[in-house]
């Protein structure tokens, strides 16, 4: 199963630019000051409006408030902390920034138990007292049906973190260097890769290593993705942080911001709308403060309902 009808989203409390992000974060902007309320209501209202759309279009999301305290600037990315399996495993994650960690709450953990079957908990939080970090489907773009790990070298995923969560599900990683248009590497390989059910969204300009990029090519063509380039103007545009979806329906969707979307040409548009229903959703507060889009706010449920 490489695509789910249920996603899970946290609505926030407290959003905001999180200073202790945007030094590994070169799509975080760090220009005008803004009032902090303000930018918690505008990327409310973002949210909202995003889940609102999303069960338009009959596709099951369950909506878990943010706590107010601690304060979690970050909160509405739970798919860095959180991740799920088909072999109904529920994965807890190191996380690079120490204000991101209490983002990890006992009674989601709770509550995906109650509602789902859940075969094993890995908590793997432990190894943050290392400096070892892992920052789930940010860090790693899994291909669950195929059981291959894709994954960027970055501050925020440790290589051994890594290889100790592929040897434990038994999936096999693949690892490169991937450069943003400031020289610096990207954060989170899901910005500048999207994995499809039979197509992948790949940033090959920022693979700079020839062999890296052969390799990883290889591997997704052999594994039956059709791969799609985009520009790195694009992966800066949130046109690597897609997510492949299905409704209640079956039927498929491709989530993207209205950023993302709007940088794509049309024959890019042409070919993923052959493949799914493409779903723009506007959300440029949060884009812009937090340096994350869609993909980023969504944590896939694949674990089977009770």
């Amino acid at each position: 199963m490489q695509i789910t009808n249920t996603i899970l989203m946290i609505r926030p409390a407290a959003f905001g630019a999180n200073e202790e992000t945007v030094a590994t974060n070169f799509f975080q902007s760090t220009g005008t000051k803004t009032d902090p309320r303000s930018v918690q209501q505008a990327a409310l209202n973002e949210f909202d409006n995003m889940v609102e759309l999303l069960r338009q279009h009959e596709i099951n999301v369950l909506v878990i408030d943010d706590t107010p305290i601690p304060v979690k600037p970050s909160a509405i990315f739970p798919n860095n902390w959180l991740s799920t399996s088909p072999e109904g495993i529920v994965s807890v994650f190191p996380m690079y920034a120490a204000n991101r960690r209490p983002e990890k709450r006992d009674d989601i953990l709770k509550m995906l138990a109650e509602k789902f079957v859940v075969q094993d908990l890995q908590d793997w939080s432990e190894f943050e007292v290392e400096g070892k970090f892992l920052e789930g489907t940010g860090s790693m773009v899994i291909d669950h049906d195929n059981k291959v790990i894709y994954t960027c070298y970055s501050p925020r995923t440790d290589i051994s973190m890594l290889e100790k969560f592929a040897n434990a599900n038994k999936y096999r990683a693949i690892i490169f260097l991937a450069i943003d248009k400031n020289g610096q590497p990207v954060y989170h390989t899901n910005v500048m890769m999207t994995l499809g059910e039979d197509f992948a969204i790949l940033c090959e300009e920022s693979i700079e290593e020839e062999w890296e990029l052969i390799a990883v090519r290889q591997l997704l063509e052999s594994t039956g993705h059709e791969v799609i380039r985009i520009t790195k103007d694009q992966m800066h545009s949130f046109a690597g942080n897609m997510l492949q979806v299905k409704n209640s329906k079956g039927e498929k969707f491709l989530l993207m911001s209205q950023t993302a979307f709007d940088s794509l040409t049309e024959e890019q548009i042409e070919e993923l709308a052959g493949r799914s229903k493409l779903l723009p959703i506007p959300i440029p507060v949060i884009e812009k403060t937090e340096g994350g889009s869609v993909r980023c706010m969504i944590a896939e449920i694949f674990l089977e309902k009770r």
